[in-house]
């Protein structure tokens, strides 16, 4: 569990730099440049990720239950990733109505996502991994909305098509993890038992 956790500071950490320390940020930028904040960003992430999925790997060999999970759980948790990966696509592809009106999408997926999984998943090791992206999700989109307002930041309107595009991929890529990848990648199905 320590990896895990251990993972989490790092991963989270680095990715909460902005919301509690944006001055920092700002200086050790102004001092070394953007590249080596980039580059300390970069290797402090993939360390905190790699121990995440070794450490999740090693929780789950011993796993602390702390509830029962009814079936129907993973059932709403597959619902609300179709939202999510949604959004997931609408950071990803410019000018989309739904970046236009929620100004940070990829944050918001990453709370939805941490939600859906919250519900459906009952052990220590879960809580720990998708109750700490989710707390990051909150203040992070919080953060962003606040940075936003202070630079009187204006998002473009989105586009129909781009919009409707944005739809498209996402019910794609939702059914092929929700009837294939989820199960490949992680031995669960969302949709069954």
């Amino acid at each position: 569990m320590s990896a895990l956790i251990l993972g989490l500071v790092l991963f989270l950490g680095m990715h909460s730099v902005r919301i509690v320390a944006d001055g920092t940020r700002s200086a050790f930028i102004a001092r070394r440049g953007a590249g080596a904040w980039k580059g300390l960003y970069t290797v402090v992430s993939l360390a905190g990720f790699a121990l995440i999925l070794w450490g999740d790997g090693q929780a789950r060999l011993q796993p602390v239950v702390l509830w029962d999970s009814p079936l129907w759980t993973r059932h709403l948790a597959g619902a609300l990733m179709l939202p999510a990966l949604v959004l997931l696509v609408a950071a990803q592809v410019p000018g989309n109505g739904i970046k236009a009106r929620v100004h940070h999408p990829q944050v918001l997926a990453v709370k939805t996502w941490a939600l859906a999984h919250l519900l459906a998943n009952n052990t220590l090791a879960d809580v720990l991994l998708f109750g700490g992206f989710g707390l990051w999700a909150v203040l992070d989109f919080r953060s962003a909305r606040q940075r936003d307002r202070a630079a009187g930041t204006v998002y473009p309107p989105g586009q129909p098509a781009r919009t409707a595009l944005v739809v498209v991929l996402g019910l794609a890529l939702w059914a092929v993890f929700a009837f294939g990848a989820h199960q490949w990648l992680f031995g669960v199905r969302p949709f069954g038992r």
